[in-house]
């Protein structure tokens, strides 16, 4: 990380924590995203797929109208399409909503390189960072503490959807359909209905997730620009136990894992750089494993999502 030199050893830490901040705002709000999806009982594995073209609507829309907020309002929008789109194909007799998933991850990534591709070398304005740390004459300090507001909104959209799902009405229903859809039916509770909101609503957050990595952090349109993040937030929210607050420190996890090639580069160690950078990926094979032993497998899960694939 840039001015991790500045402090020495004592860089690696702060560099880790800016980039745990920097890298873990797609994961977050993918996660958020599939754990309000896979609360209600379904499985979207197409999020990889949302998480690209969010990335490349942002890009694109941020650079034709010079707004880059409005590149995360049109990203979260195309979001919305395609969680609608795998609700509406998944609310049909008999469909896999698995496969339904990866076939959307497939058309949603190479829909989108294909659409992009007059994207790749024009600069679009980028989402704006806080200053936090204005205050330091240390040049690390300053970088560490540059946030971008995605990542503070996505810390509060973690506490308000923690609170839904605890002590509200809406976040019941979800619960209930999630559990059983018996249950759900027998209360009045329309289960197409719930799961296809809830699955709509999960694609807008991994779309604004994808408009983060295009607009602020790596910053660019290019075709390798996820590499895999989105498939790696549904092993997040397993990790997390379908809980919103541990989405949020999983993701602070995942985050700090692909911040410690940079930060041990940054003083001065280039030996193992790019076996440093596949830690995220050796993190989630970690987690999976553990998610599969005997007595961890789907502990906390949404009782529908354990026993069907379909529905």
């Amino acid at each position: 990380m840039e001015g991790a030199a500045d402090l020495g050893w004592w860089g690696v830490p702060l560099a880790l924590l800016a980039g745990a901040v920097r890298a873990s705002t797609p994961f977050l709000f993918v996660s958020l995203g599939e754990c309000l999806t896979e609360k209600s009982g379904r499985i979207n594995l197409g999020l990889e797929g949302t998480l690209v073209m969010g990335a490349m609507i942002a890009y694109g829309i941020s650079f034709l109208t010079g707004s880059p907020w409005l590149g995360v309002a049109g990203a979260a929008g195309v979001g919305l399409v395609m969680g609608a789109l795998h609700g509406v194909i998944c609310g049909l007799p008999r469909v896999n909503h698995i496969a339904v998933g990866i076939a959307l991850m497939i058309f949603g990534v190479g829909l989108a390189f294909f659409l992009g591709k007059p994207l790749i070398q024009p600069s679009a304005p980028q989402l704006p960072g806080l200053a936090l740390g204005a205050w330091s004459d240390s040049r690390a300090v300053r970088a560490a503490l540059n946030v971008n507001a995605l990542f503070i909104i996505g810390v509060i959209l973690t506490f308000v959807m923690a609170w839904m799902f605890r002590s509200t009405r809406i976040g019941l229903a979800i619960r209930t359909v999630g559990d059983s859809r018996d249950a759900a039916r027998a209360v009045g509770l329309d289960v197409k209905r719930i799961r296809l909101l809830t699955t709509a609503v999960g694609g807008a957050f991994a779309g604004v997730g994808g408009s983060f990595l295009s607009l602020y952090y790596p910053g660019s349109w290019n075709e390798g620009l996820s590499s895999g993040q989105g498939l790696m937030a549904v092993a997040l929210v397993i990790f997390a136990r379908w809980d919103p607050i541990k989405c949020l420190y999983a993701s602070l996890l995942f985050g700090g894992a692909g911040a410690l090639g940079p930060a041990l580069q940054g003083v001065g160690i280039s030996t193992g750089y790019y076996l440093f950078n596949a830690t995220p990926y050796l993190l989630t094979l970690i987690v999976m494993i553990a998610a599969s032993s005997r007595d961890r497998a789907l502990a906390g899960a949404p009782g529908d999502l354990s026993i069907n694939s379909s529905s």
